[in-house]
């Protein structure tokens, strides 16, 4: 589970670069809708699967309150999901190997 939470972390962060930082002004300066839109639903599924799993994920690990909102916060911030996924997700799934 946790191999598919650091996947999805860095997918949405990266979805979310994408739609702000391509599509976005594609939409509105070049006046093509089509990629937003793509790309939109492909972040609207990975944001949502992001927050599902901090939750499946911080019950499995009895993660406390404290860090359920560091990453609800990360899921709203640009580049916050890949920090999240460096600092807590990749040594915690190397203390597993």
């Amino acid at each position: 589970m946790l191999k598919l939470f650091r996947a999805t972390a860095i997918l949405e962060g990266i979805s979310y670069l994408a739609l702000f930082a391509v599509t976005m002004p594609l939409k509105y300066w070049a006046e093509i809708p089509g990629p937003n839109k793509l790309v939109g639903y492909a972040h609207g599924f990975l944001f949502i699967a992001f927050i599902v799993l901090t939750i499946v994920v911080g019950y499995q690990k009895k993660w406390g309150v404290k860090k359920l909102l560091i990453f609800g916060a990360a899921s709203l911030l640009p580049f916050a999901t890949f920090y999240v996924e460096a600092k807590y997700l990749r040594p915690e799934e190397k203390s597993l190997n």
